[in-house]
């Protein structure tokens, strides 16, 4: 959605505190946000539902806040107390959405002008060739949309949003069709401009890839709320929450009681609970302030545990389970196998480990799991 270019001060910062509610008659969803963006990439990360576009249209002013202030720099965007609300088209915010919005019956390069129409028409030939060519489709300036690529498309919605010189950019899931090679070239570009440009970014994201890949700085909202923020290796490497430990890739998650602390080692006892009564299993895991008795929640990922097929010996991982294999399944060049073992684990393998351990529904196996590969939350 490009927008006339508004005079933006060098290096601004986005501040913004949201209030927005929708009553229907399932429920109320309420957003209720406050956060500061400085000049680079803030990748906004959450479940479905948890208020990311929501977000996003309120600074791009196609929500108005019931509550709140929104500002770019020194320029105020939208107060609630004085009742001010800078149109949409003279707010100079850029936001490309996954659907592209591209004009089919438009050139590459028309596309492009489209948010400098105001401009003399040399003035927007000049802009727009320079954009293109910083986003290296100038050789594709007379096609239409239809006769190019989907990361070409791409390309042309990021240069078109761009060529307007925006003073914040709202990008909501903008590479998600997009194969890992093509969206890494695309977002090296993106990259290297605003290193030139340096205004916020905002980008919506279900990929944790893409978190670690691109952000300096991580919001996650749960039901219009952000539980957690920091740098991506604040937040994804030690979730607190658990809404964020599943965001962050681990795929076992259990409820578990503190069944002894050894403070000697360094390592407690914890007991996962089972699939049937009485059922669950034993998990020696880092020590944390807590006492026999507490209610925890352990998160694995699927790919910290390793997987034998017969009892392993000598090893200095302390979690040696046996189980049982209930399922494999292939999910493109990764292995998912379940194991109930008391509870049911996943596990990544690799294809080759699969056919080299002839693994099949009902083989018994044992998994090995290192005391640091537990992740400990509050229940």
């Amino acid at each position: 959605m490009p927008t006339p270019a508004e005079p933006k001060p060098a290096n601004s910062t986005l501040s913004a505190r949201i209030r927005k509610s929708f009553p229907s008659p399932e429920r109320v969803f309420s957003l209720d946000v406050g956060f500061r963006a400085e000049p680079g990439f803030a990748i906004i990360f959450g479940p479905s539902g948890s208020g990311k576009t929501t977000l996003l249209d309120c600074v791009a002013g196609l929500a108005t806040p019931d509550a709140g202030r929104i500002a770019a720099g020194e320029r105020v965007l939208f107060d609630a107390a004085s009742r001010f609300n800078t149109p949409v088209a003279k707010r100079g915010v850029g936001y490309v959405l996954q659907d592209l919005a591209l004009f089919p019956h438009l050139t590459v390069e028309q596309n492009t002008e489209y948010g400098l129409v105001l401009l003399p028409r040399s003035v927007r030939r000049q802009r727009a060739a320079e954009m293109l060519q910083e986003f290296r489709i100038e050789h594709l300036r007379q096609q239409r949309p239809a006769e190019i690529s989907g990361g070409e498309r791409q390309r042309v919605a990021l240069a078109r949003t761009l060529v307007t010189d925006p003073c914040v950019l709202l990008l909501d899931e903008p590479l998600a069709a997009l194969d890992a090679t093509t969206k890494s070239k695309i977002l090296d570009d993106l990259r290297r401009w605003n290193q030139a440009h340096r205004i916020p970014i905002l980008y919506v994201t279900h990929s944790r890839e893409e978190v670690l890949a691109l952000g300096e700085r991580v919001l996650v909202l749960d039901q219009g709320r952000i539980i957690a923020e920091g740098t991506p290796h604040e937040v994804l490497r030690a979730p607190l929450q658990e809404t964020v430990a599943q965001l962050a890739g681990f795929e076992n998650i259990f409820d578990a009681t503190v069944e002894a602390i050894h403070e000697d080692r360094g390592t407690m006892i914890c007991r996962l609970s089972g699939i049937e009564a009485g059922g669950g299993v034993l998990l020696e895991t880092p020590l944390i302030r807590t006492a026999a008795g507490s209610m925890l929640r352990v998160g694995i990922r699927a790919g910290d545990i390793l997987l034998a097929i017969a009892k392993p010996a000598g090893l200095s991982a302390r979690n040696v389970i046996a189980g049982r294999l209930v399922s494999l399944e292939r999910r493109d060049v990764i292995i998912s196998a379940r194991v109930n073992c008391g509870v049911e684990m996943e596990v990544y393998l690799t294809i080759a480990a699969r056919d080299a351990l002839q693994l099949e529904a009902g083989r018994e196996v044992w998994l090995i799991v290192k005391t640091h590969s537990c992740h400990l939350m509050q229940k």
